[in-house]
């Protein structure tokens, strides 16, 4: 099973964008769909998926703290 994380997109550049993860920073493949600086977006296997609205990101990386509580 994979899983894509959520991160916010803090830099775009022409072909990727950097994307934050709770600090950490990498960079990812964009032109899936339309981003900007703010957005928060799935990340998996270094391609950006699919934007989230702010409440869908929030929820997921706060599932995501509970599991690594687990």
């Amino acid at each position: 099973m994979c899983v894509a994380l959520p991160g916010k997109v803090i830099e775009v550049y022409e072909k990727d964008a950097l994307v934050d993860f709770s600090g950490n920073r990498v960079r990812a493949i964009a032109g899936l769909v339309p981003i900007a600086v703010g957005d928060y977006v799935l990340v998996h296997a270094g391609c950006i998926l699919q934007k989230l609205s702010v409440g869908e990101a929030q929820d997921m990386i706060k599932l995501f703290e509970e599991l690594e509580e687990v």
